[in-house]
């Protein structure tokens, strides 16, 4: 008996923002849905608005579905926690890195080398670049939608996450801000 695909399906009792007064709930289910979106997005603006042939929107969303899977053992850290110190972060990469590797234990062997390549973030440093740069991008969507929901515990939130965006210089992440972004502060009647 194998529990890979049991534990998988167990992302949405993982609550995410645990340390903010959200007025809709995220899990990371849907998290990680909202974020293989956004990776296929901006890898196919790279490939097709930028011309960077060698990008691949698939790979990037199926990447993007399993970037966050080591929560489903560990449970969702707050930004905050993660990033408090050098060594804590060392620490908590580490804890990600055999969560990870114990969910991949959940697999038959000859199942267990495709999904290691999709575990294994550093392995393809470009389309890890465009998964990370989705993670942001989502989670300044949650902030956005949060404030245009009248909730202001985001105001900050929102505030840094923007800046990381823009600090990433990435033009296919310009182009989805300029082109997708305004559309997520209006009402449905307003589209």
């Amino acid at each position: 008996m194998h529990h890979f695909f049991a534990y998988l399906f167990r992302m949405k009792n993982i609550k995410r923002w645990g340390l903010m007064r959200s007025l809709r709930e995220e899990d990371l289910e849907q998290h990680s849905l909202e974020v293989a979106v956004l990776a296929h997005a901006l890898a196919l603006i790279r490939r097709d608005v930028f011309g960077d042939t060698g990008c691949n929107p698939e790979h990037a969303a199926v990447v993007a579905l399993f970037h966050d899977a080591s929560e489903i053992l560990t449970g969702d850290m707050p930004t905050p926690v993660k990033y408090m110190t050098s060594g804590f972060t060392g620490a908590y990469r580490e804890i990600e890195k055999n969560a990870n590797q114990t969910l991949l234990n959940f697999l038959p062997e000859l199942l267990r080398p495709e999904y290691e390549k999709l575990f294994e973030h550093d392995a393809d440093g470009k389309t890890y670049r465009l998964v990370k740069a989705a993670d942001r991008l989502a989670a300044y969507i949650k902030c956005i939608e949060e404030l245009s929901a009248g909730n202001t515990e985001f105001t900050l939130a929102a505030r840094q996450i923007k800046a990381s965006l823009d600090e990433m210089k990435m033009p296919e992440l310009d182009y989805f801000q300029t082109t997708f972004l305004p559309s997520f502060s209006l009402t449905l009647d307003e589209m």
